[in-house]
C-alpha cells in the first residue's frame, strides 16, 4: 500500500477485506456507483487502470469500501497514460513549451536544475488566488502532491509569470521544501525558482508541498483578469479557487481550458460565485495544456 504498484496494492486490499468482487460491486452499488466485476478484475490484474473521471470517482468509493485510507490507492496510479493522437507528441514537451515568451523562460530555466521534473508524477495540484479590492491578484497559495516515478528527484522547478506589475512576488510559507536558486527576469516579470525537498525521494514515494506567492502592498497585478496553470505533463486532479474581495465582485466568471497544440480555449463553463465571494473549478486527468479561470468586472 505504500509503494505499489497499483494492481498489487488493490489485490492486497481486496484480500484483506475478505470480500468477493461480487460483494464489492454490491456495496459500491449501494453508494450509487455502477461498475462491473470485470472492470474490478481488470484493475487488480493490471490489464486496465482507472483513468476517466467516473472511474476515479468509483475508486474513491472503492477505497472506503475496502477500508483503505483516502487516496491510498489513487496515489499509486501516477500520471494518466496519454490518449489520442494529440497527446502523443506533447507528453514529453519541454518545460517552456506552453509559455508565450518561451525564449525568456528557457533562459531562466537554464540557470536552475530541472533534471527532477520528468521523474515526478503530478497527482494533485490546488491553487487558491486572492483578489484584492482593486482587482489585483495579491497572493497565490499552492499545494501540490507529487509522486516519484524514479529514484532521486529532489526539487520542483517553479515558473511564475505576471503582468501589469513592477515587482515579482515573494515566496513564503513553504512546507516540506525550502528555496534553492531563484532566477528573475524583471523586464519580462518572469521568475523561476527551485523548490528543494527535504531529501531525495525514492520511487513510489509521495510528497505534499506547499508555498505561497505574495505581492507587496500596492503592487498586486491585474493579470488581464485571468489566472491559469500550465501543465506540460498530465495531472490527475487540479483544483483552482479564486476568492474575490466582497466589496468588489465580478459580473461574470468562467473556467476554460486549452489543450496543448490548440491556440484558443476548447471548453468554457460559467461559474457562480458562492456566498463568500469565491468560485472554484476542478479538472480530472487534465493535460498537457492550460486550465484557468477568467472574470469580467461590471461596466468595464
Amino acid at each position: 500500500m505504500t509503494t505499489g504498484p497499483f494492481p498489487e496494492a488493490l489485490r492486497a486490499a481486496i484480500k484483506a477485506s475478505r470480500l468477493s468482487l461480487d460483494r464489492i460491486q454490491h456495496r459500491l452499488a449501494l453508494r450509487g456507483v455502477t461498475i462491473s466485476v470485470a472492470t474490478l478484475s481488470y484493475w487488480q490484474s493490471g490489464r486496465r487502470r482507472p483513468e476517466r473521471p467516473e472511474s476515479l470517482e468509483a475508486l474513491r468509493h472503492l477505497e472506503s469500501v475496502l477500508g483503505v485510507p483516502q487516496s491510498g490507492l489513487s496515489a499509486l496510479l501516477g500520471p494518466p497514460r496519454p490518449r489520442g493522437r494529440r497527446c502523443r507528441p506533447t507528453t514529453m514537451m519541454p518545460i517552456d513549451a506552453l509559455w508565450a515568451r518561451r525564449e525568456r523562460v528557457a533562459n531562466l530555466l537554464s540557470k536552475v536544475d530541472t533534471s527532477s521534473d520528468l521523474k515526478l508524477g503530478r497527482i494533485s495540484q490546488h491553487d487558491r488566488i486572492e483578489i484584492s479590492a482593486d482587482g489585483g491578484q495579491k497572493s497565490v497559495w499552492v499545494r501540490q502532491i507529487l509522486r516519484a516515478e524514479q529514484d532521486g528527484p529532489d526539487r520542483w522547478a517553479l515558473v511564475f509569470e505576471t503582468e501589469e506589475s513592477d515587482v515579482l512576488p515573494e515566496i513564503v510559507n513553504v512546507r516540506n521544501c525550502h528555496l534553492g536558486r531563484i532566477a528573475r527576469d524583471h523586464e519580462a516579470n518572469i521568475m523561476v525558482a527551485e523548490m528543494m525537498f527535504e531529501r531525495p525521494l525514492t520511487r513510489g514515494e509521495t510528497l505534499i508541498m506547499e508555498y505561497q506567492l505574495v505581492f507587496p502592498e500596492g503592487h498586486a497585478p491585474k493579470g488581464n483578469n485571468t489566472f491559469a496553470r500550465k501543465f506540460r505533463l498530465p495531472v490527475r486532479e487540479y483544483v483552482i479557487e479564486v476568492r474575490f474581495d466582497e466589496t468588489n465582485l465580478p459580473s461574470r466568471v468562467q473556467q476554460y481550458s486549452v489543450p496543448a497544440g490548440d491556440e484558443t480555449p476548447s471548453r468554457r463553463r460559467n461559474l457562480t460565485l458562492d456566498t463568500g465571494g469565491g468560485v472554484h473549478a476542478v479538472a480530472l486527468g487534465f493535460g498537457p495544456g492550460v486550465f484557468g479561470i477568467r472574470w469580467e468586472w461590471p461596466n468595464r
